[in-house]
Order: C-alpha cells, then structure tokens, then sequence
C-alpha cells in the first residue's frame, strides 16, 4: 500500500517539475519569486507561516552597504534644502546623519575656489561621534592644481572639525562605529572665469 501511494506521489510530482524546469529562472537576486520545494533557485526565502496564504513573500530589508556614500552640493537645489538641516536632536538615523554632514561643509571663498572642483574624502566615526583618524583624499577633479586641491582639504578638515564631536544615540553609535564613510564634495557655484582656470 505504501508502495502505491509513493508512486501516485511521484507521477503527481513528475509533470510539475518538468514544467518548473521549463520556466525560465529569475536571474535577478533578491527577486520576489516565492521559494517551492519543487522550484529551482533563485527566490526569496520565505519565512511564512504554513497556515498563511499562498504564495506568501516576506517582505525583505535591504541592508545598507559596509560603506555610506554621501554628496554634498555647496549649493543645493531648491528641493534639496531640508536635507541640509542640522537636526535638532540626537542623531538616531542615517538620514540625521546625512543632514548633520551636509549643514557642516562651509566652501573655500570664492576667490580661492575653482568652479567644478569635486573632492572625495573617506574616514570612519567612533561610538562618541569623533572621527577614527582625518580624512583620507579617494579622489579630486584631476586637472586641478596641488594648491587647490590643498585649500578644499583645508576646508574639509576645517568644516567637520567645527562639527565634532556629533551626538549619536547609542543605537547609531554603535552601528556606524567604525564603518567607512565616504563623501563627495561638489562646488557647484557659478564662478568667475578666473577660478574656472585654477
């Protein structure tokens, strides 16, 4: 009887697989493509209960990466001026974060600036909200001169100086500490043409 009822399971089963194998795969991943014993990979793990309905996809969250990317325009478009507000509370989120870094930057005067210039700076923060150790340079506009770039660093170096240390809750603290983060510094003033040659 056993016997019988293997085979009947297996001849049910048969069909099915042939046709899961004959879908084409979702190759993208993290897809929502609800996981089956009888599908092949990849699919979503599904955590769901066996009494919930079917297909169940859990929704995900996407970690952030090990390294925070931020841009900082020196001047902002207008529908970006809110998240150049310094909050006024403990920072608790990557967004007060982002806020606190991009209220700090303070330009080169505009005679010493150079219209265009970008800089990339990368350092970490302790759980007290001081930095690990000063920025370290992971990119600068190429056709710009040594002196420039050593007055964008200055100003760099000056702005987060003026900043620290930030109030994280513990809760930030801990995640951000020692985690890499990265920014990208943008003038994009209108300049005259003289700083456009520097």
């Amino acid at each position: 009887m056993l016997r019988i009822v293997v085979l009947v399971l297996l001849m049910v089963a048969a069909p099915v697989t042939a046709d899961a194998r004959r879908r084409q795969i979702n190759p993208v991943p993290f897809a929502h493509t609800p996981c089956s014993v009888l599908d092949e990979r990849p699919c979503t793990p599904s955590f769901c209960s066996v009494y919930g309905p079917w297909p169940c996809i859990p929704e995900m969250n996407y970690p952030y990466g090990q390294n925070l990317q931020l841009t900082i325009e020196t001047r902002p478009a207008k529908d970006q001026l809110a998240k150049y507000q310094k909050p006024d509370h403990d920072l608790d989120t990557i967004a007060d974060l982002f806020g606190a870094l991009r209220s700090c930057w303070t330009p080169p005067a505009e005679d010493d600036a150079r219209a265009g210039m970008q800089m990339t700076v990368r350092f970490s923060f302790k759980r007290t909200g001081d930095m690990v150790a000063p920025p370290r340079v992971t990119f600068a506009t190429p056709s710009a001169p040594a002196d420039t770039r050593a007055i964008y660093l200055k100003a760099i170096n000056a702005s987060l100086e003026a900043c620290l240390p930030l109030k994280f809750t513990s809760g930030l603290g801990g995640a951000l500490a020692g985690r890499p983060i990265a920014i990208r510094y943008v003038d994009n003033r209108e300049l005259n043409k003289t700083s456009e040659q520097r």
